[in-house]
């Protein structure tokens, strides 16, 4: 059970580790604040919720410790990175950060327009 059990908590550690050196090559090598917080936001809240599952397993299966509170850790990041990523992404586009020159498309322009033409926003 012990190595069954280790091999669970290596795993899972690993995988969150990949997920996060994912994380930097996007932070370093995409070209504007959108790609950025897409990767940064995605990437590491995927990585850190593998690396605390691992922790949970390690504690769970080999301390025989069961910690809920690591769980409700996982649930809270997996709610909170990617929405705080999206907003920040948001309150940039409407202070005016302008995307990278090779975008595609920009589905906010015509949103955007909309609401600075009514005063909504």
């Amino acid at each position: 059970m012990t190595i069954l059990a280790n091999s669970l908590v290596v795993f899972f550690i690993s995988v969150g580790l990949l997920f996060i050196v994912v994380t930097v090559i996007g932070l370093v090598r995409l070209p504007d604040l959108y790609t950025r917080s897409h990767a940064a936001s995605k990437s590491s809240t995927l990585g850190v919720m593998c690396i605390l599952l691992g922790v949970f397993f390690h504690f769970w299966l080999n301390e025989n410790h069961f910690n809920p509170g690591i769980l409700l850790g996982i649930v809270f990041l997996f709610i909170t990175g990617p929405v705080g990523a999206h907003i920040m992404s948001r309150s940039s586009y409407i202070a005016g950060v302008k995307p990278w020159s090779g975008t595609v498309r920009d589905d906010l322009k015509v949103e955007f327009k909309e609401k600075l033409k009514n005063k909504k926003l």
